[in-house]
C-alpha cells in the first residue's frame, strides 16, 4: 500500500493471533496495523474454507452477467446486484441508487423552476444494476479497441479482484477538516477493487462442447499462469568512502541514512527481465500532490509539500496518476520535474501528461514522487565483485538487472532473481533502522538475505458466465445455503426418549396380539361360552 507507515509486521508464518497492548508503552501505527491484518486474514481464511475458492449467497448471489447486443453500437454486459465470495474476500455488486433531494419551501420550489425550462423533461431513472462499461472500477474505455469485448465466441468473462490503498489526495473526504490545511491526513483505506473482464476462448485451449467443469478447470489454469515469479532480496553494505562522511551516523553503520526510513521498490513495466523497470521510494510512495489544474506541461498543485523532505525540487521523478490510471495497471512513463514555481504553486514537467490520466477532476488527479535519479552508481555481481555504471533508465524508471546487487542509496542494496517475471505494480518494503544501522530483511542462519516474493498486488480470479453468443450465456457461478436450521420442537434426548417409548409400546401391543390369536375349547364363534 502507498501509505505512510513505518514497516509492516504481519508475518502470517509466526501465527499471531492477536497484538496485545502494554501499559506505558508506546503505540505504533504498525501494530494496529498487524492487528487489523490478523484479523482479516482470519475471517477470509474462514470465508474460504466454509465457501471454497468462489461462491454466493443462495437468493443474493451477486454478477449475474446477461448478454447486451442487439442494435447496440458495443456489445455490453449487464452485471447483477448481489454479493459474492473469491477467495473470502467480500464482493458488493449492487449499484448504489442516488438519494432523495428535500424540495422544503417554496423558494426552493422557485429556484428550481428559474433553473429550468418550463418543459424540462423529467430526469430518467438511474440504472438498476452496473454494465460491463460503467463499472465502478473497471474504468473501461470504448475508444480502446483492447477494452471491448471479443467479437468472436464462445469467450469468457471472470472477476479479478485485488486491494489497493487510498489516501486523502485521492479521497479528500478522508481528511477532517477541523484539524486545518497545515495538518498531514490521517488513516488511509484499503479498497477492495473489483473488475469484469473478458477472456477470448482461444487462451482457455477448449474443444467445442466444452462443459461448464471443463471451463472452469481450464480458468483455474490460466488464472495460476498470471501469477508473476519474480523475486527479490534487500542488504544493507557500508559505502565505499563512508570515513569521509561528516554526517552523524556510527562509523560502523552499514545502512548510512540519518532517519529511519520505509524503502519501498515497485515493478513499473512488467514482463521478463529485458523489458521490465522498477522505481523506488524512500517514503513507501506516500509523497504526493493533489493537482488542482493542469495546462500543458505546467501542473497546479494544491501544495507542494510540509517541509523541505516532503516537497517537490527540480530533477525529482513524478508518476501523473488518478483513480482510473490505478485502477487499469498500466504503466505510462514517469516525468521528470524541470521548473519549480512556488508563489504559484506549479511545477514544469518534462512533458506533458499522457491525454488518459488527470483530465478528469472527479478521478481525483495527483502527482507521486520517486526518490531513484540517473547518474553514477555501482553494482556488485552474485560472485560480490564490484562493478562501476549508471544508472539506465527507461521511461523514467530504472531497468532491472538480474544476478547482482543494485544499490538504492545510503547504502541500501537490492537483487532481483534470475529468470524470473514481472507484474506491474508488484512491490517490496524494505526498512532502514538508524539504530542499528541496517535493513529489515529475512535472513538465513549464516545471514544471507533470503529472496523473497512479492508483498503486493495479491491478485484474485474467479470465472462468471461463458458467453456462448447473444443471448446465450452459461452461468460459472458456484452458490452456497445457509447453515442455520429449523430448532426442532424438543431436543435430541427428548426425541429420543419418545421415539423410545413408541415403539416399547408397539411391541407390547405386538406381543399381546399373538398371545390371543386363537378361540380357546368352550367358546364359539362369536367368543361366547358354549351351553
Amino acid at each position: 500500500m502507498h501509505a505512510d507507515i513505518s514497516r509492516s509486521t504481519f508475518r502470517p508464518d509466526r501465527h499471531y493471533s492477536s497484538v496485545i497492548a502494554q501499559q506505558g508503552r508506546v503505540q505504533l501505527d504498525a501494530d494496529a496495523n498487524e492487528q487489523t491484518a490478523i484479523q482479516l486474514a482470519q475471517a477470509r481464511t474462514t470465508a474460504a474454507d466454509l465457501i471454497g475458492q468462489h461462491g454466493g449467497p443462495r437468493g443474493a448471489t451477486g454478477f449475474e452477467l446477461h448478454f447486451l447486443g442487439g442494435s447496440r453500437e458495443l456489445d455490453d454486459l449487464s452485471i447483477g446486484g448481489g454479493r459474492y465470495y473469491v477467495d473470502g474476500i467480500l464482493l458488493e455488486a449492487t449499484r448504489p441508487q442516488p438519494g432523495v433531494p428535500v424540495v422544503d419551501d417554496a423558494h426552493s420550489a422557485e429556484e428550481s423552476e428559474k433553473d429550468e425550462p418550463a418543459e424540462a423533461p423529467a430526469p430518467a431513472a438511474p440504472p438498476a444494476t452496473w454494465t460491463y462499461w460503467d463499472q465502478p472500477d473497471g474504468h473501461r474505455d470504448a475508444e480502446r479497441p483492447g477494452d471491448r469485448l471479443p467479437s468472436q465466441f464462445p469467450y469468457l468473462a471472470y472477476l479479478k479482484v485485488w486491494e489497493r490503498s487510498v489516501t486523502a489526495a485521492e479521497d479528500p473526504l478522508l481528511r477532517e477538516v477541523a484539524l486545518g490545511s497545515a495538518m498531514p491526513d490521517t488513516a488511509a483505506r484499503l479498497k477492495v477493487v473489483w473488475q469484469v473482464l473478458p477472456l477470448a476462448g482461444s487462451q482457455l485451449e477448449l474443444e467445442d462442447g466444452a462443459t461448464k467443469d471443463q471451463v472452469r478447470a481450464a480458468f483455474a489454469k490460466w488464472a495460476t499462469a498470471q501469477a508473476p515469479t519474480a523475486r527479490m532480496a534487500a542488504r544493507s553494505e557500508r559505502p565505499e568512502h563512508a570515513d569521509e562522511d561528516p554526517c552523524l551516523v556510527k562509523p560502523d553503520a552499514r545502512y548510512r541514512g540519518q532517519e529511519n526510513q520505509m524503502y519501498r521498490v515497485e515493478i513499473h513495466e512488467g514482463g521478463a527481465a529485458k523489458d521490465a523497470t522498477f522505481k523506488w521510494s524512500r517514503e513507501n510512495g506516500s509523497v504526493t500532490f493533489p493537482v488542482d489544474e493542469l495546462d500543458g506541461t505546467w501542473v497546479e498543485l494544491a501544495s507542494l509539500g510540509s517541509d523541505d523532505k516532503l516537497d517537490l525540487n527540480v530533477g525529482d521523478l513524478v508518476e501523473f496518476v488518478d483513480t482510473a490510471y490505478t485502477s487499469r495497471g498500466e504503466p505510462l512513463p514517469l516525468l521528470r520535474v524541470e521548473e519549480v514555481d512556488l508563489p504559484g504553486r506549479r511545477v514544469r514537467l518534462s512533458g506533458e501528461p499522457d491525454p488518459s490520466v488527470g483530465r478528469r477532476p472527479g478521478l481525483h488527479p495527483f502527482l507521486r514522487r520517486w526518490d531513484h535519479r540517473s547518474g553514477s552508481s555501482r553494482h556488485t555481481s552474485g560472485s560480490g565483485r564490484t562493478k562501476q555504471g549508471a544508472s539506465k533508465l527507461r521511461n523514467g524508471a530504472v531497468r532491472i538487472e538480474e544476478g547482482g546487487w543494485l544499490p538504492l542509496e545510503d547504502g541500501v542494496l537490492v537483487y532481483f532473481e534470475p529468470g524470473r517475471t514481472y507484474r506491474p505494480g508488484d512491490f517490496w518494503t524494505v526498512p532502514a533502522r538508524t539504530a542499528t544501522g541496517s535493513v529489515e530483511w529475512p535472513t538465513d542462519a549464516a545471514r544471507r538475505p533470503l529472496l523473497q516474493a512479492p508483498a503486493g498486488i495479491q491478485v484474485h480470479y474467479a470465472p462468471l458466465a461463458w458467453v456462448l453468443g447473444e443471448g446465450s450465456v452459461a452461468d460459472l457461478r458456484m452458490t452456497f445455503g445457509p447453515l442455520a436450521a429449523v430448532i426442532p420442537a424438543a431436543d435430541e434426548e427428548a426425541l429420543a426418549a419418545e421415539a423410545s417409548a413408541e415403539t416399547e409400546a408397539a411391541a407390547a401391543e405386538t406381543a399381546a396380539a399373538a398371545g390371543s390369536g386363537g378361540q380357546t375349547a368352550g367358546q364359539d364363534d362369536e367368543g361366547q361360552p358354549e351351553n
